[in-house]
C-alpha cells in the first residue's frame, strides 16, 4: 500500500544520508559552514500521508495529554474521533464544545469500548489504569495507543505483553521520540562510530515552573459530584475525596509513577533508540523532595544510576539520569553520548557531534613527573621521546563539530501517530511495541522501588523481570 512504500522511502532516505568520517556530504544545497569549526545540517524530510481507508477513534482520559493527542492524530488524513471518556464532567463538555454535540460522551471506558464503530483508541488517563484499559480495549479487537509509561507496576508489564500477542491488535506506546528523524539519524551516527567507544550517557529533565512541576489549575468544581471518585480508585486503597489525587495524579503513587515513569521514560526510549539496547542491570536512585511540598508523596528531584552490559549493539556503559522540578537552570532536556573519540548530544529537533581525539604520541612535560626527575634523565627522556614520535604523531587530530537540525515546523507526535495509524491500516509493526514500552518503562519504575525501598535493583533486560 501508500503507507507502507512511504514508509520503506522514509527508512531508505534516511540510510542514504551518509555516515562518513567528517559527516560533510549529505547534500551541498542543505549544508553550510556556519564557522571555520562547525557545519550544519537540515535533515531532509518528506512524510506522505495517504488517507487511504477511515479510522475512527475514541479517547479514554481527556486531560492535557487527551486533548494533545486528540489534536495531533485529527492532522492524520482519514481519522475521525467519533467517542471521548472521561471521569471529569466538565472535560466532556469541553470536548463537545470542540468537537461538536454529536460526539459521543461517557464516564465509563467501557461503554466506550463496547461501541463498534470504533476502530482505534488512545488510552491517556492516570498511570493506574493503562494496563486494566488497554487489556480491556484488546480484548474489545481495538487498536490501542497508550501513552508512557505504558503500566503503573513492574508486575503488569509481561501480562500486558502476553494480552497483545493473544489479541493479534496493534498496541503502540507513546514516547513520540521514537519515531522522530532526529533520534533516527543519532542512531546511524552511533552505530557508524562517529563517537569512537561508547562508555557513558548524561540525560536530564529540568524544570523552573508549578506548571512544570505539575500543579495544574484546578477547576472551580473540582468537587466529589463532578466526578467519580469511587470509579477513579477502584482497584487502589480506598481514600477519601482529594481534589488533587485526580487533577494533580502524577504527583501520588498510588495513581502516577512521579518524575521516573513520566520523564525518565522518554529519555529512556530514545536512548535505547539510538543504541538498540535492551536496558541495563543495575539500577540505583537517590532523591529528595525539595521545594514543591504540596502533599505530593514523589521526589521533586531525582537522579539514577543505571549500568547498561555489553550487548551485540552496544559496549557495557553507564547511564546517569536527572530531573530536577526547581532547576535555576530553567527548563531543559537533553541526552549526552559520550565516546571515547567523541560526544553527540539531542536536544529537542536538533543534535550535535564534538570530538576529542588524542594524538598517536602520549605527551611528556608540563604537568607531568618528568620536572621531578634528576635533569639528565629529564634530557635522556625527551631525547628518547622525541626520536621515537614525529612532529606529525604529536599532532591533535582535529573534526568540525557538526549539527543536524529537523525541518522547521517537524513535528514527532505526528509522526508518531502518523506510524501508528500506518500500522493500524496495513498491519505492518508499530515503531514503539509493547516490548520496546517495557523495557523502556520497567528501568524507570525501578528507580522509584529503588528511591524508596533504599536499594540496588538488579535487572534482567532480556527476560524482563526483577532479578
Amino acid at each position: 500500500m501508500a503507507a507502507s512504500n512511504n514508509r520503506n522511502s522514509r527508512r531508505k532516505f534516511l540510510r542514504n544520508l551518509g555516515g562518513s568520517a567528517l559527516l560533510m556530504a549529505v547534500n551541498p544545497l542543505a549544508t553550510s559552514a556556519s564557522s571555520p569549526e562547525t557545519a550544519e545540517h537540515i535533515l531532509p524530510y518528506e512524510k506522505k500521508i495517504s488517507a487511504n481507508d477511515r479510522i475512527r477513534i475514541g479517547v479514554i482520559g481527556m486531560g492535557i495529554m487527551g486533548y494533545n493527542n486528540v489534536a495531533t492524530a485529527l492532522k492524520v488524513p482519514g481519522v475521525e474521533l467519533v467517542a471521548a471518556c472521561d471521569l471529569y464532567a466538565g472535560r466532556l463538555e469541553h470536548a463537545r464544545e470542540v468537537y461538536g454535540s454529536q460526539l459521543f460522551t461517557t464516564p465509563d471506558y467501557r461503554e466506550l469500548l463496547n461501541r463498534k464503530d470504533i476502530d482505534a483508541v488512545i488510552v491517556a488517563t492516570s498511570d493506574n489504569w493503562h494496563a486494566r484499559i488497554v487489556t480491556a480495549a484488546l480484548k474489545a479487537g481495538k487498536a490501542v495507543y497508550c501513552e508512557k509509561p505504558m503500566v503503573h507496576r513492574i508486575s503488569e508489564g509481561l501480562p500486558l505483553i502476553a494480552a497483545q500477542k493473544a489479541s493479534g491488535k496493534v498496541l503502540q506506546i507513546g514516547s513520540q521520540r521514537v519515531s522522530s528523524i532526529v533520534y533516527a539519524k543519532a542512531a546511524e551516527l552511533y552505530k557508524s562510530g562517529d563517537i569512537g567507544k561508547l562508555n557513558m550517557i548524561e540525560a536530564s529533565f529540568d524544570r523552573q515552573s508549578a506548571l512544570g512541576a505539575w500543579q495544574y489549575t484546578m477547576p472551580t468544581d473540582a468537587d466529589a459530584a463532578a466526578v467519580n471518585w469511587d470509579r477513579y480508585i477502584a482497584g487502589s486503597a480506598k481514600a477519601p475525596y482529594d481534589p488533587k489525587k485526580l487533577f494533580w495524579w502524577r504527583n501520588y503513587r498510588e495513581y502516577g509513577t512521579g518524575v521516573a515513569g513520566d520523564l525518565f521514560v522518554h529519555l529512556l526510549s530514545g536512548v535505547h533508540l539510538v543504541t538498540g539496547s535492551k536496558g541495563p542491570e543495575t539500577i540505583f536512585s537517590s532523591g529528595q523532595l525539595s521545594h514543591w511540598k504540596d502533599g505530593r508523596d514523589v521526589p521533586d528531584v531525582m537522579t539514577a544510576i543505571m549500568q547498561y552490559p555489553e550487548t551485540d549493539t552496544h559496549p557495557s556503559f553507564q547511564l546517569n539520569l536527572r530531573v530536577n522540578f526547581i532547576s535555576g537552570g530553567g527548563d531543559t532536556s537533553s541526552i549526552k553520548l559520550i565516546g571515547e573519540e567523541g560526544v553527540m548530544e539531542l536536544r529537542g529537533n536538533s543534535l550535535n557531534v564534538r570530538h576529542s581525539l588524542m594524538p598517536k604520541a602520549p605527551g611528556i612535560g608540563g604537568w607531568d613527573a618528568l620536572s621531578t626527575y634528576p635533569r639528565a634523565m629529564q634530557e635522556s627522556l625527551m631525547q628518547e621521546y622525541n626520536s621515537k614520535y614525529s612532529a606529525d604523531d604529536r599532532q591533535v587530530p582535529v573534526k568540525p563539530v557538526t549539527e543536524f537540525k529537523a525541518p522547521q515546523g517537524y513535528n514527532e507526535h505526528l509522526d508518531h501517530f502518523t506510524n501508528f495509524f500506518d500500522s493500524v491500516r496495513t498491519g505492518n509493526p508499530v515503531v514503539e511495541d509493547a516490548v520496546f514500552g517495557f523495557r523502556a518503562a520497567a528501568p524507570c519504575l525501578a528507580c522509584n522501588d529503588s528511591y524508596f525501598q533504599k536499594k540496588i535493583i538488579q535487572w534482567d533486560p532480556v527476560a524482563m523481570k526483577v532479578k
